[in-house]
């Protein structure tokens, strides 16, 4: 019998970002306490996203709207990396960006935690900006997804092709 596997990857959905995105947009046009303080919110170019206000504490509310309907979009914040408040003239900007594949070290680290703590007889592969975990058995994959959904690696990570 054949090795089950999964990849392990940190992909964010564009189409739901793009969504929320525009949720968040309409929200800051409509609300009361965002009138007249010129707060926005729009993609700058294909992973960044801009926001942009006359105070401060407006441009970190707007953040916090947007963040918002990501969380309603089931799109993980760890995938969403937010920079400071930056003076731009007289308005304050916030350039975030999506966060998308695992780096080599992060991939590291789950393979480490996968060799040191998951089940014996799993062996996770590095392959460009995902992994893919092999076993024999499927309960040793299931095992090791319950594992690595309990630790911490400051990114989101998603389970696919499981066979």
């Amino acid at each position: 019998m054949a090795d089950s596997s999964f990849d392990v990857v940190s992909k964010v959905d564009r189409q739901e970002v793009d969504n929320a995105l525009n949720q968040a947009a309409k929200e800051l046009a409509n609300r009361y306490d965002f009138r007249g303080t010129g707060a926005r919110i729009e993609w700058s170019g294909e992973e960044a996203i801009v926001l942009s206000a006359e105070a401060e504490e407006r441009v970190k509310a707007a953040l916090d709207v947007f963040k918002e309907k990501l969380i309603r979009r089931d799109i993980s914040l760890k995938a969403f990396d937010a920079g400071e408040p930056q003076a731009s003239g007289k308005a304050f900007k916030i350039t975030g960006s999506l966060v998308q594949g695992i780096d080599q070290d992060k991939a590291k680290k789950i393979s480490k935690k996968i060799r040191d703590e998951g089940p014996k007889g799993v062996k996770a592969q590095i392959q460009g900006d995902e992994l893919r975990v092999s076993a024999k058995k499927r309960d040793d994959l299931q095992a090791t997804i319950a594992l690595l959904k309990a630790s911490d690696f400051d990114i989101a990570l998603q389970f696919v092709n499981y066979r």
